[in-house]
C-alpha cells in the first residue's frame, strides 16, 4: 500500500486496461471521519470502471488474472525520498483480500505496524 509524502503527495486514476484486480485505498488522514478506513473495488477491462485516488490515501492492487495491465495517471512525478507505504496485511486496516496465492515484494512485506 503506497502513498507519497507532503509536499509531493499525489492525487491518482486507476484503470484496469486489460484482465481485472481488486483495487484497495486507504484513508490515511489522520483527521479524517474515514481515519483508517479501507475502500475496495474490482477494477477490469470489461467493467471500465475507473478509480480516484485523492491525496492523503494510501493505494495498492492485487491482480485477479493473468495477463493483467494497469494504467495510472498521477498528479506528480515520483520522488523516492517522499514514498511512503503501510503493510498491505495491517491488522489496523483489516482488509478482507480475495485470494490466498500472492507474490508480494519484499519491502512491501516488510513495513512495520501502522501506528498513530
Amino acid at each position: 500500500m503506497h502513498y507519497q509524502a507532503a509536499p509531493f503527495a499525489e492525487t491518482k486514476l486507476v484503470r484496469c486496461t486489460s484482465g481485472s484486480i481488486f483495487d484497495v485505498i486507504i484513508d490515511l488522514r489522520s483527521s479524517s471521519r474515514t481515519f483508517k478506513q479501507y475502500f475496495a473495488v474490482e477494477l477490469s477491462s470489461k467493467n471500465r470502471k475507473i478509480l480516484y485516488i485523492p491525496e492523503g490515501f494510501a493505494h495498492g492492487f492485487q491482480t485477479l488474472e493473468d495477463e493483467t495491465e494497469v494504467f495510472y495517471q498521477m498528479s506528480q512525478a515520483y520522488y523516492a525520498e517522499h514514498a511512503r507505504g503501510v503493510r498491505w496485511n495491517d491488522p489496523a486496516f483489516g482488509i478482507e483480500w480475495p485470494a490466498d496465492k500472492r507474490t508480494v515484494i519484499e519491502r512491501d512485506m516488510n513495513y512495520a505496524d501502522f501506528l498513530l
